[in-house]
This record gives C-alpha cells, sequence and structure tokens, in this order.
C-alpha cells in the first residue's frame, strides 16, 4: 500500500508518495507547469489529481478521471493531506469515478 502526502510549509508545497517526490506526470498531459497545488478546483490541482491517479491506477485511467477527482477530492485537500492507496480507491467508489 501507498501512502500520498501533501504539506504547504513555509518553503513551498511538498507532495510525496511513500516519502518520494510524486512525479508531475507532464509525460501523460500537462494541464499546468506551476507545480501542484490543492485546496481549489483550478489547472494545478488537477495536474495533482492526475499523478495521483496515473501512480495508482494508470495513464489511461488517470486520464479519463483526474477532472472529478480533482473537484470531488484534492479541491478539498487542507494545507497538510494524507492518502492511502485504499482511501483513493475508496474516494473514487464514492464519487462514482469511470472504470
Amino acid at each position: 500500500m501507498k501512502s500520498y502526502r501533501g504539506d504547504r510549509t513555509i518553503d513551498g508545497l511538498e507532495v510525496t508518495v511513500n516519502g518520494n517526490p510524486l512525479d508531475q506526470k507532464f509525460d501523460l498531459k500537462v494541464v499546468s507547469r506551476d507545480g501542484f497545488e490543492w485546496g481549489y478546483e483550478g489547472a494545478s490541482p488537477a495536474q495533482l489529481a492526475l499523478a495521483i491517479l496515473a501512480d495508482v491506477k494508470g495513464h489511461e485511467y488517470a486520464l479519463v478521471n483526474y477532472e472529478l477527482f480533482m473537484r470531488e477530492i484534492v479541491a478539498n485537500f487542507n494545507n497538510e493531506w494524507e492518502m492511502t492507496t485504499v482511501d483513493i480507491d475508496e474516494a473514487l467508489d464514492n464519487i462514482g469515478a469511470k472504470v
């Protein structure tokens, strides 16, 4: 099981998976080159949603569901957040993500 964590500090934002930086997945799709963000709906939170879903579920799944995941989950993250793969799967079921 993987653990995803975001933290907003005085030094900026940090997003990790199991303690390592999460790849922004620009090779898959560039939604925002401004880096990850969360707590609102927009391009940078969408890039975070895409990166998380691509890491958990694969590229095709991420491309289909990242906007929904951004609106329903990432836009509601607090300054600090953490989700496991189990949490993400449960959230995707609850928001009606497409298989």
